[in-house]
Protein backbone atom coordinates (compact mmCIF):
# COMPACT_ATOMS: atom_id res chain seq x y z
CA UNK A 1 0.00 0.00 0.00
CA UNK A 2 1.25 3.35 -0.81
CA UNK A 3 0.82 6.16 1.72
CA UNK A 4 -0.88 8.25 -0.47
CA UNK A 5 -3.64 5.91 -0.27
CA UNK A 6 -6.53 7.22 1.06
CA UNK A 7 -10.38 5.45 2.13
CA UNK A 8 -12.45 5.02 -0.50
CA UNK A 9 -15.79 5.69 -0.72
CA UNK A 10 -17.73 3.13 -1.23
CA UNK A 11 -16.67 2.28 -5.33
CA UNK A 12 -13.58 0.75 -5.42
CA UNK A 13 -13.30 0.28 -1.22
CA UNK A 14 -13.15 -3.08 0.94
CA UNK A 15 -15.76 -4.02 3.66
CA UNK A 16 -16.31 -7.01 6.43
CA UNK A 17 -19.54 -6.76 7.73
CA UNK A 18 -20.09 -8.97 10.75
CA UNK A 19 -23.67 -10.20 11.00
CA UNK A 20 -24.00 -9.98 7.18
CA UNK A 21 -25.71 -12.88 6.69
CA UNK A 22 -29.50 -10.75 7.69
CA UNK A 23 -30.87 -7.91 8.62
CA UNK A 24 -28.95 -4.42 8.78
CA UNK A 25 -25.90 -6.37 7.87
CA UNK A 26 -26.96 -8.24 4.68
CA UNK A 27 -28.74 -4.37 3.76
CA UNK A 28 -25.48 -3.05 4.20
CA UNK A 29 -24.00 -6.07 1.94
CA UNK A 30 -26.19 -5.80 -0.73
CA UNK A 31 -25.74 -1.63 -1.02
CA UNK A 32 -22.24 -1.40 -0.72
CA UNK A 33 -21.64 -4.17 -3.58
CA UNK A 34 -24.18 -1.91 -5.68
CA UNK A 35 -21.93 0.71 -4.76
CA UNK A 36 -18.96 -1.19 -5.67
CA UNK A 37 -17.46 -2.11 -2.59
CA UNK A 38 -16.28 -5.68 -2.15
CA UNK A 39 -17.93 -7.02 0.94
CA UNK A 40 -16.33 -9.78 3.08
CA UNK A 41 -20.46 -11.18 4.82
CA UNK A 42 -19.05 -12.69 8.61
CA UNK A 43 -21.74 -14.42 10.04
CA UNK A 44 -22.37 -17.35 12.09
CA UNK A 45 -25.44 -18.52 9.93
CA UNK A 46 -22.95 -19.32 6.95
CA UNK A 47 -26.06 -20.66 4.95
CA UNK A 48 -27.94 -17.56 5.23
CA UNK A 49 -24.47 -15.67 4.52
CA UNK A 50 -23.15 -17.62 1.48
CA UNK A 51 -27.18 -16.97 0.05
CA UNK A 52 -26.66 -13.23 0.20
CA UNK A 53 -23.57 -13.32 -1.52
CA UNK A 54 -24.70 -15.61 -3.65
CA UNK A 55 -27.41 -12.80 -4.90
CA UNK A 56 -24.96 -10.31 -4.47
CA UNK A 57 -22.62 -11.79 -7.34
CA UNK A 58 -25.65 -13.08 -9.13
CA UNK A 59 -26.22 -9.00 -9.65
CA UNK A 60 -22.43 -8.06 -10.91
CA UNK A 61 -21.29 -7.11 -7.26
CA UNK A 62 -18.72 -8.71 -5.41
CA UNK A 63 -19.32 -10.90 -2.47
CA UNK A 64 -17.46 -13.41 0.00
CA UNK A 65 -19.19 -15.27 2.89
CA UNK A 66 -17.33 -16.36 5.90
CA UNK A 67 -18.60 -18.16 8.93
CA UNK A 68 -17.09 -16.96 11.64
CA UNK A 69 -18.18 -16.20 15.58
CA UNK A 70 -17.54 -12.78 16.54
CA UNK A 71 -17.24 -13.56 20.32
CA UNK A 72 -14.16 -15.82 19.37
CA UNK A 73 -11.51 -12.96 18.74
CA UNK A 74 -8.40 -15.40 16.47
CA UNK A 75 -11.53 -16.03 14.54
CA UNK A 76 -12.21 -12.51 13.93
CA UNK A 77 -8.72 -11.54 13.15
CA UNK A 78 -8.14 -14.49 10.65
CA UNK A 79 -10.99 -12.49 8.89
CA UNK A 80 -9.63 -9.14 8.85
CA UNK A 81 -5.73 -10.20 8.06
CA UNK A 82 -7.16 -12.77 5.13
CA UNK A 83 -8.96 -10.03 3.65
CA UNK A 84 -6.29 -7.73 3.79
CA UNK A 85 -4.08 -10.20 2.32
CA UNK A 86 -6.53 -10.97 -0.91
CA UNK A 87 -7.39 -7.31 -1.49
CA UNK A 88 -4.25 -5.20 0.01
CA UNK A 89 -6.55 -3.15 1.71
CA UNK A 90 -10.01 -2.19 4.43
CA UNK A 91 -11.67 0.35 4.09
CA UNK A 92 -14.48 -0.59 6.03
CA UNK A 93 -14.73 -2.60 9.43
CA UNK A 94 -18.40 -3.00 10.17
CA UNK A 95 -18.91 -4.30 13.97
CA UNK A 96 -22.33 -5.49 13.39
CA UNK A 97 -23.41 -8.38 14.95
CA UNK A 98 -25.53 -8.70 17.76
CA UNK A 99 -28.52 -10.39 19.63
CA UNK A 100 -31.10 -9.17 22.07
CA UNK A 101 -32.57 -10.94 24.85
CA UNK A 102 -36.17 -9.70 25.75
CA UNK A 103 -37.58 -9.69 29.28
CA UNK A 104 -37.87 -7.83 32.55
CA UNK A 105 -34.50 -7.46 34.60
CA UNK A 106 -35.58 -9.52 37.54
CA UNK A 107 -36.04 -12.75 35.23
CA UNK A 108 -32.69 -12.21 33.64
CA UNK A 109 -30.05 -14.81 34.88
CA UNK A 110 -26.25 -14.88 34.37
CA UNK A 111 -26.03 -16.35 31.40
CA UNK A 112 -28.13 -14.00 29.46
CA UNK A 113 -26.07 -10.60 31.16
CA UNK A 114 -23.27 -13.05 29.49
CA UNK A 115 -24.22 -13.90 26.57
CA UNK A 116 -25.31 -10.10 25.98
CA UNK A 117 -21.74 -9.00 26.62
CA UNK A 118 -19.62 -11.68 24.60
CA UNK A 119 -21.67 -11.02 21.73
CA UNK A 120 -22.54 -6.92 21.98
CA UNK A 121 -19.58 -5.60 23.54
CA UNK A 122 -16.22 -8.53 23.10
CA UNK A 123 -17.42 -8.97 19.54
CA UNK A 124 -17.12 -5.37 18.71
CA UNK A 125 -13.81 -5.20 20.75
CA UNK A 126 -12.45 -7.93 18.74
CA UNK A 127 -13.62 -6.17 15.24
CA UNK A 128 -12.07 -2.73 16.15
CA UNK A 129 -8.94 -4.34 18.29
CA UNK A 130 -8.33 -6.58 14.61
CA UNK A 131 -9.11 -3.75 12.12
CA UNK A 132 -7.71 -0.89 13.76
CA UNK A 133 -4.09 -2.21 13.51
CA UNK A 134 -4.39 -2.59 10.14
CA UNK A 135 -6.13 0.86 9.38
CA UNK A 136 -3.56 2.53 11.50
CA UNK A 137 -0.77 1.20 9.62
CA UNK A 138 -2.26 1.96 6.16
CA UNK A 139 -3.21 5.30 7.12
CA UNK A 140 -6.79 5.40 6.37
CA UNK A 141 -10.21 3.29 7.17
CA UNK A 142 -13.57 3.53 8.94
CA UNK A 143 -14.81 1.50 11.81
CA UNK A 144 -18.48 1.31 12.18
CA UNK A 145 -19.52 -0.15 15.24
CA UNK A 146 -23.47 -0.62 15.56
CA UNK A 147 -24.73 0.32 18.92
CA UNK A 148 -28.67 1.37 19.04
CA UNK A 149 -31.06 4.27 20.04
CA UNK A 150 -30.78 1.72 23.60
CA UNK A 151 -27.03 2.48 23.60
CA UNK A 152 -28.00 6.52 24.09
CA UNK A 153 -31.31 6.33 26.72
CA UNK A 154 -32.80 4.14 28.68
CA UNK A 155 -35.01 1.59 27.17
CA UNK A 156 -36.43 -1.56 29.22
CA UNK A 157 -37.55 -5.05 28.62
CA UNK A 158 -33.54 -4.99 26.70
CA UNK A 159 -31.70 -4.06 30.02
CA UNK A 160 -28.43 -6.55 28.82
CA UNK A 161 -28.44 -5.02 24.75
CA UNK A 162 -29.10 -1.49 26.51
CA UNK A 163 -26.03 -1.98 29.18
CA UNK A 164 -23.83 -3.45 26.16
CA UNK A 165 -24.86 -0.89 23.54
CA UNK A 166 -24.25 2.16 25.60
CA UNK A 167 -20.48 0.48 26.32
CA UNK A 168 -20.45 0.00 22.37
CA UNK A 169 -21.18 4.10 22.02
CA UNK A 170 -18.59 4.64 24.45
CA UNK A 171 -16.04 2.72 23.01
CA UNK A 172 -16.67 4.17 19.48
CA UNK A 173 -17.01 7.79 20.72
CA UNK A 174 -13.27 7.33 23.21
CA UNK A 175 -11.85 5.96 19.92
CA UNK A 176 -12.62 8.09 17.24
CA UNK A 177 -10.90 10.81 19.53
CA UNK A 178 -7.88 8.81 19.19
CA UNK A 179 -8.18 7.68 15.57
CA UNK A 180 -8.57 10.97 13.99
CA UNK A 181 -5.03 11.73 14.83
CA UNK A 182 -4.20 8.69 12.61
CA UNK A 183 -6.65 9.16 9.82
CA UNK A 184 -9.11 6.77 10.79
CA UNK A 185 -12.87 7.25 10.98
CA UNK A 186 -14.90 5.89 13.42
CA UNK A 187 -18.90 5.92 13.77
CA UNK A 188 -21.44 4.46 16.25
CA UNK A 189 -24.73 3.49 14.38
CA UNK A 190 -27.27 3.97 16.51
CA UNK A 191 -30.67 2.44 14.93
CA UNK A 192 -34.26 3.03 16.45
CA UNK A 193 -36.55 -0.06 15.90
CA UNK A 194 -35.83 -0.92 12.24
CA UNK A 195 -37.41 -4.22 10.66
CA UNK A 196 -35.05 -7.04 10.99
CA UNK A 197 -35.65 -10.89 12.01
CA UNK A 198 -34.24 -9.97 14.92
CA UNK A 199 -37.39 -7.98 16.15
CA UNK A 200 -39.41 -11.11 16.24
CA UNK A 201 -37.70 -13.49 18.09
CA UNK A 202 -35.47 -16.35 17.67
CA UNK A 203 -32.32 -17.03 18.23
CA UNK A 204 -30.67 -13.96 18.24
CA UNK A 205 -33.81 -12.35 19.25
CA UNK A 206 -34.56 -14.62 22.28
CA UNK A 207 -37.46 -13.56 24.50
CA UNK A 208 -36.97 -15.27 28.29
CA UNK A 209 -40.14 -15.92 28.54
CA UNK A 210 -41.75 -18.11 25.74
CA UNK A 211 -44.62 -16.33 24.05
CA UNK A 212 -46.31 -17.11 20.74
CA UNK A 213 -43.91 -16.11 17.98
CA UNK A 214 -47.07 -14.89 16.39
CA UNK A 215 -48.41 -12.57 19.00
CA UNK A 216 -44.47 -10.99 19.69
CA UNK A 217 -44.33 -10.23 15.66
CA UNK A 218 -47.87 -8.63 15.82
CA UNK A 219 -46.96 -6.56 18.84
CA UNK A 220 -43.66 -5.64 17.24
CA UNK A 221 -45.10 -4.43 14.25
CA UNK A 222 -47.71 -2.63 16.12
CA UNK A 223 -44.44 -0.37 16.97
CA UNK A 224 -44.36 0.43 13.00
CA UNK A 225 -40.65 -0.90 13.04
CA UNK A 226 -38.90 1.71 10.12
CA UNK A 227 -38.18 -0.53 6.43
CA UNK A 228 -34.85 -1.65 6.12
CA UNK A 229 -34.71 -0.26 2.82
CA UNK A 230 -35.36 3.14 4.32
CA UNK A 231 -32.62 2.55 6.80
CA UNK A 232 -29.79 1.67 4.69
CA UNK A 233 -29.36 4.51 2.12
CA UNK A 234 -30.14 6.80 5.17
CA UNK A 235 -26.71 5.28 7.31
CA UNK A 236 -24.72 4.85 4.56
CA UNK A 237 -25.15 8.70 3.22
CA UNK A 238 -24.46 9.63 7.08
CA UNK A 239 -21.40 7.30 7.33
CA UNK A 240 -20.01 8.91 3.71
CA UNK A 241 -20.53 12.02 5.38
CA UNK A 242 -18.30 11.11 8.80
CA UNK A 243 -20.64 11.49 11.26
CA UNK A 244 -19.38 10.63 14.93
CA UNK A 245 -23.13 8.85 16.00
CA UNK A 246 -25.79 8.33 13.46
CA UNK A 247 -29.45 7.99 15.17
CA UNK A 248 -31.99 6.81 12.40
CA UNK A 249 -35.06 7.06 12.17
CA UNK A 250 -35.98 11.01 12.28
CA UNK A 251 -37.99 10.58 15.36
CA UNK A 252 -35.50 8.71 17.61
CA UNK A 253 -33.49 11.35 16.90
CA UNK A 254 -35.71 13.84 18.44
CA UNK A 255 -36.06 11.64 21.24
CA UNK A 256 -32.33 11.43 22.15
CA UNK A 257 -31.89 15.28 21.56
CA UNK A 258 -34.86 15.46 24.11
CA UNK A 259 -33.26 12.88 26.63
CA UNK A 260 -30.32 15.32 26.13
CA UNK A 261 -32.00 18.38 27.28
CA UNK A 262 -33.37 16.21 30.34
CA UNK A 263 -32.51 12.91 31.36
CA UNK A 264 -35.66 12.51 33.57
CA UNK A 265 -38.09 13.24 30.66
CA UNK A 266 -36.03 10.32 29.13
CA UNK A 267 -36.79 8.41 32.49
CA UNK A 268 -39.91 8.55 32.30
CA UNK A 269 -41.06 8.25 28.78
CA UNK A 270 -38.91 4.22 29.06
CA UNK A 271 -41.45 4.65 32.45
CA UNK A 272 -44.13 4.32 30.29
CA UNK A 273 -42.87 2.07 27.29
CA UNK A 274 -42.23 -0.27 30.18
CA UNK A 275 -45.07 -0.29 32.17
CA UNK A 276 -47.19 -0.40 27.95
CA UNK A 277 -44.96 -3.69 27.24
CA UNK A 278 -45.63 -5.61 30.04
CA UNK A 279 -49.19 -4.57 29.99
CA UNK A 280 -48.92 -6.18 26.30
CA UNK A 281 -47.40 -9.02 27.66
CA UNK A 282 -49.72 -10.31 30.60
CA UNK A 283 -52.16 -10.32 27.52
CA UNK A 284 -50.27 -12.93 25.90
CA UNK A 285 -50.09 -15.17 29.13
CA UNK A 286 -53.75 -15.00 30.15
CA UNK A 287 -54.13 -16.26 26.12
CA UNK A 288 -51.90 -19.48 26.67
Amino acid sequence: MSAGDLIRIFNGGVAIITGGASGIGRGFGEALAARGCEVVLADLQIDLAREAAAGINASGGKATAVEVDVVDREAVVSVVQQTVERCDRLDYMFNNAGIVVFGEASEFEIRDWEQSIDVNLRGVIHGVDAAYRVMLDQGFGHIINTASIAGLMPWPMEIGYSTTKHAVVGLTTSLRAEAACAGVRVSALCPGLVRTPIIHGGKYGRWIRDYPIDKVTEFMESTRPYPLDKFVPLALKQIARNKAIIVIPLMFRVLWRMYRISPLFGIALSRMLFQRMRKELKKFESSQ
